[in-house]
């Protein structure tokens, strides 16, 4: 098992914290006109190019907005966002070393360390990148024979007996996780009930157009991208499983942070920085908007992505809302700080769905890979508050509390389960 990993020693740490809060983010980081030098010697960031490998969802955005703006050169790194085509290869990449960090899924950086996701390696999350703003879509065939939700779908599988397909996006992901607690949710056993497939993010909506799959989950903007094109309804969003649930990170191999952990502390507050321009106007997020929607990045129209980072939602069926828990990018820090609960929760949900045949040292692993240290020195060159705690409590759709108190007996707890 990994050692705890850690940012720059106690001292360091704490000299670097009083220069930050002494002298403020904004003159102790000169400009990039003067070299881009992010504070005085040993503080420089290692590494000063890097590159971050990211899938095309919305939730991208501030990976991509921290290089657009120029905020990562205020922080000594430049960064260079590097276009992803499926999760299995920002695994790769990153296992490799072609990619230095990558916008990647909670559960993917767990499930690699733990060795559920392909080769075993040490990995680490600096920060979380966004909560909420994921989707459920059920195909308009479902939808025309009433399977419009939770409820109605479950009463559809069992009268009308076929297969069913389902895709998501990585085995142990946080998509593969939001369908399964919700199919549970409502007595489907995602093991045994249906077939579940995997398809990379941009590909979603052309295999619900040919038929491919019965329901997706993924994140925006494909589940808006259905409704636009006329193919399949919100069947659910994510935020009305878990309210404020963890998402996308940013995630790095344990090595990466040996190594450079002045680096991973100048990434994480350029990202911080970025998240918290988005979430500050609604302008910030329109300009974000078009930003990302461009071939570059998402390749998508404008409004497959403005509508619902502004929390304006349709279902594909006519009813519409304004949702108050859509995408944030920082909401005054709190969907940055990686807490050890929301870590910790992916293990359990692993260990439910037979990922994991026993269960795991939940906190120990939780506190090697999430850096907790690195990112309360991030956050106090970025000038943001951090939490008190490492652990958050939440109710989710089924009324189940996850409070990381007892992850082993919250893990054994389920009814339906692999």
């Amino acid at each position: 098992m990994s050692q705890q990993l850690s940012g720059p020693t106690a001292p360091a740490r704490r000299d670097f914290i009083k220069q930050a809060t002494a002298m403020g983010a904004a003159t102790l980081l000169t400009s990039a006109g003067s070299g881009g030098a992010w504070a005085a010697g040993s503080d420089a960031p290692e590494k000063k190019e890097v590159k971050i490998g990211f899938i095309p969802l919305t939730d991208c955005a501030s990976v991509v907005m921290a290089s657009v703006l120029g905020i990562d050169q205020k922080y000594g790194v430049k960064i260079i966002p590097t276009k992803e085509a499926s999760w299995p290869g920002v695994r790769d990449k990153l296992v490799n070393g072609e990619l230095d960090l990558a916008h990647v899924l909670y559960g993917l950086v767990y499930g690699v360390h733990m060795g559920t996701a392909g080769p075993k390696k040490d990995m680490a999350v600096l920060m979380n990148l966004n909560h909420n703003g994921q989707a459920i879509t059920l195909s308009k065939k479902l939808a025309d024979k009433g399977a419009v939700d939770g409820p109605s779908l479950a009463r559809l599988m069992a009268t009308d007996k076929r297969e069913y397909t389902f895709a998501q996006t990585f085995p142990t992901g946080t998509h593969a996780m939001w369908l399964y607690y919700w199919l549970a949710t409502y007595g489907v056993n995602p093991m045994k009930d249906a077939k579940v497939i995997t398809v990379p993010p941009p590909q979603m909506v052309a295999n619900m157009r040919i038929g491919n799959m019965d329901g997706y989950c993924v994140g925006e903007p494909w589940g808006h991208r259905a409704i636009i094109d006329g193919i399949g309804i919100t069947g659910i969003t994510t935020q009305d499983i878990w309210k404020d649930h963890p998402e996308k990170v940013l995630g790095t191999t344990a090595d990466f942070v040996k190594k450079y952990p002045n680096t991973a502390r100048a990434v994480t507050a350029a990202i911080i920085e970025a998240g918290k321009w988005i979430d500050a106007s609604l302008s910030n997020k329109n300009k974000m908007a078009e930003t990302i929607a461009e071939k570059s990045y998402v390749n998508t129209s404008v409004d497959a992505i403005n509508q619902r980072i502004l929390g304006r939602y349709q279902n594909g069926l006519g009813k519409t809302w304004d949702d108050p828990n859509y995408m944030k990018f920082f909401n005054d820090g709190t969907v940055n700080f990686p807490y050890l609960s929301d870590g910790m929760w992916f293990l359990t949900q692993h260990k439910r769905w037979g990922l994991i045949k026993d269960h795991p040292d939940y906190l120990g692993i939780a506190k090697q890979i999430n850096q907790i240290d690195i990112y309360k020195d991030a956050a106090a060159a970025a000038k943001v508050s951090v939490p008190k705690d490492v652990i958050r409590t939440h109710k989710l759709l089924d009324g189940t509390v996850w409070d990381g108190k007892d992850p082993k007996k919250y893990a054994d707890s389920f009814k339906i389960r692999a």
